[in-house]
């Protein structure tokens, strides 16, 4: 179990000299081995397993068009398995000091992933433009379900 530090950072285009955000977020290590500059402001706590080895962060979103859904997705994502990481630490532990801690980390890591997974579903609709009503269901009567 190990948390990381990693941040967005600004590169210059290597064609047209304009400076651009990156896309995925890296180590200040990694970020320094490509000559950016760290936004500070961006920084995020994921779990070493979500790095690849170069120490940017792995991505496993699914296919949406959205910036905001897919920031949400991945932090719902990191969150999980931050949680993972600690339940897994528990089963190799004797120290239950140790192990309520890691515990009651785990369950707090779990309620903001469950805190995002509810503004990431409210947020799907409305970015597809998609409402939802009575005249969007259809109704059967008594019994007509099999």
């Amino acid at each position: 179990m190990c948390d990381v530090y990693i941040y967005h950072f600004v590169m210059s285009n290597s064609q047209t000299g304009d400076n651009m955000v990156s896309a995925r977020a890296a180590t200040l290590e990694a970020i320094e081995n490509r000559g950016g500059e760290p936004l500070m402001d961006s920084q995020l706590v994921v779990d070493h397993t979500q790095l690849d080895a170069d120490g940017f962060l792995v991505v496993a979103v699914g296919g949406g068009d959205s910036h905001d859904t897919n920031a949400i997705a991945a932090q719902i994502w990191s969150l999980e398995t931050r949680a993972a990481s600690r339940d897994e630490r528990t089963v190799a532990i004797s120290d239950e000091r140790e192990k309520y801690m890691l515990r009651l980390e785990s369950r707090e890591l779990r309620k903001q992933a469950g805190v995002l997974r509810a503004r990431h579903t409210k947020s799907i609709p409305s970015e597809l433009g998609l409402r939802t009503d009575a005249r969007d269901c259809i109704h059967f009567g008594p019994g007509a379900a099999t």
